[in-house]
């Protein structure tokens, strides 16, 4: 192809850097908890990019709202990493707290929630200043890290108290402790706010807790012909924007479970890999990708037929999963 004049040949570049940026715009963020790697992942070709070195044995992982930043908990380390999306470098660390686990970012992306599992507190973090705001003591091996979409209310899930903490992010303190099922290990908003869904591993269910009241409205359970039900081990949770859908990670059951958000039934189970941990949406919410600890790899699932698209490989023991912002 011949190109006529200057500015056909500006506009061409133009158009490339655009299409690059595009492209990257929707890169996915894997953990691999046992190579201590960030597998990189292209949404839209659904192929690996590249893998980056991180500390020991990242679980935990999300990004900045704009898109610039990975934090990534190294739980072995003791600290929370934080990448440059551009270069891929490890720029800096946040004081996590000992062995953080699970972490969520506050709506307005100033305050990074940390549940650090060995010494039973929830550390409160200013990203702009690395610094520690506030360590809140909770219930014993805090896992799971919710928020409200409002950002006034967070949900910490106790894996051995078996409760749900609801904390005042004004005060840091907390308010409300709902009993759940034996080990839960996820909390996840409602895009509304009306409620926080929270997963418990062994208890094999999801508790449905109204945010008002603060009670547990409603309990999913999920069965799946020829297996025992202590295989069915709900951990990561997704709701969808319009709040009308819901994902679960099944664990050992090699499935992720398709709920309707509104009824609580169970419309379908999704075949994945092995050992499901986490779930996340593309922005545009047309797939969900789980990350498939045993099998190391993720799986993209069309959120319109709730079938499994692809499976690609990633590195040992996926963990975590986060897609960057449009």
């Amino acid at each position: 192809m011949r190109m006529h004049g200057h500015m056909s040949m500006l506009a061409v570049t133009a158009a490339l850097q655009f299409a690059a940026q595009a492209a990257w715009a929707n890169m996915v963020y894997v953990s691999n908890e046992k190579d201590n790697t960030v597998t990189i992942v292209d949404s839209g070709t659904m192929e690996v990019v590249k893998t980056i070195d991180v500390g020991q044995r990242p679980r935990g992982i999300t990004i900045s709202h704009d898109g610039k930043f990975l934090y990534v908990c190294a739980s072995d380390d003791d600290t929370v990493e934080v990448i440059d999306t551009t270069t891929h470098e490890i720029i800096g660390t946040l004081p996590s707290g000992p062995d953080p686990e699970l972490f969520v970012l506050s709506p307005d992306g100033k305050m990074l929630y940390v549940a650090n599992e060995d010494d039973n507190l929830v550390t409160a973090i200013d990203v702009e200043q690395k610094s520690v705001v506030a360590e809140i003591p909770v219930g014993v091996e805090p896992e799971g890290m919710g928020i409200s979409p409002d950002g006034k209310t967070m949900v910490n899930t106790s894996e051995t108290t078996n409760m749900a903490h609801f904390i005042d992010t004004s005060t840091h303190e907390i308010t409300d402790n709902v009993l759940v099922d034996s080990r839960p290990r996820f909390a996840e908003f409602k895009p509304d706010g009306s409620e926080v869904w929270v997963s418990a591993e062994i208890g094999g269910t999801v508790s449905v807790i109204d945010n008002k009241t603060r009670e547990v409205k409603h309990k999913i359970t999920f069965e799946i012909q020829g297996l025992r039900s202590e295989a069915i081990q709900p951990v990561g949770v997704r709701i969808s924007a319009d709040g009308k859908k819901a994902y679960v990670a099944l664990g050992p059951a090699n499935r992720v479970a398709v709920v309707n958000a509104e009824t609580y039934e169970v419309e379908k189970y999704v075949l994945v890999g092995q050992r499901v941990w986490q779930l996340a949406f593309t922005p545009d919410g047309k797939f969900i990708i789980s990350t498939n600890g045993l099998s190391n790899d993720i799986t993209f699932i069309d959120t319109e037929t709730d079938e499994p698209v692809k499976s690609v490989t990633v590195g040992a023991l996926p963990w975590g999963v986060v897609v960057a912002p449009n």
